[in-house]
């Protein structure tokens, strides 16, 4: 069964393509944006399910793109994708509203299982540095959803 639209925001082309090659076959759209004005409009009109998030599109602080996506579409999931792997970044990030967060260098093998589990109703964060990080933010899903 395919979800319905999934939204990826990246500034790179080249690891678009990526990641719509690897997403194509779980949803019935996938569209593409470069910038935050332009994953704003489309979510806006779109609604989408789910978006998949540069932690760097935007050239402010890292966590301001997670924030301003929080504030303007708390019903939407979201999904960090970055170069950064340390705890603190990854902790600050899903603290401002992140359902999950992958890193770029494990997303061919990671980015599936966490659309999955964040489609689910779960945290979701790429093993590495971060997994105690993981365990606590697993932690506080399941006494949000309880």
């Amino acid at each position: 069964m395919k979800h319905g639209c999934v939204i990826l925001a990246d500034r790179h082309p080249g690891l678009l393509e990526g990641i719509r090659g690897l997403l194509d076959a779980m949803f019935g759209t996938v569209v593409m944006v470069a910038d935050s004005q332009s994953l704003f409009e489309t979510i806006q009109k779109l609604q989408p399910e789910l978006a998949i998030v540069d932690l760097s599109l935007n050239d402010t602080s890292a966590t301001n793109i997670m924030r301003q996506c929080h504030e303007r579409f708390p019903d939407i999931k979201f999904i960090i994708i970055s170069v950064y792997d340390e705890p603190d970044v990854v902790k600050n990030v899903l603290d401002a509203g992140a359902a999950g967060f992958v890193f770029k260098r494990s997303a061919g093998t990671d980015l599936i299982p966490a659309v999955e589990k964040v489609l689910e109703g779960h945290a979701y964060v790429s093993d590495g540095e971060a997994v105690k990080t993981r365990q606590s933010i697993s932690a506080k899903f399941q006494a949000q959803k309880e």
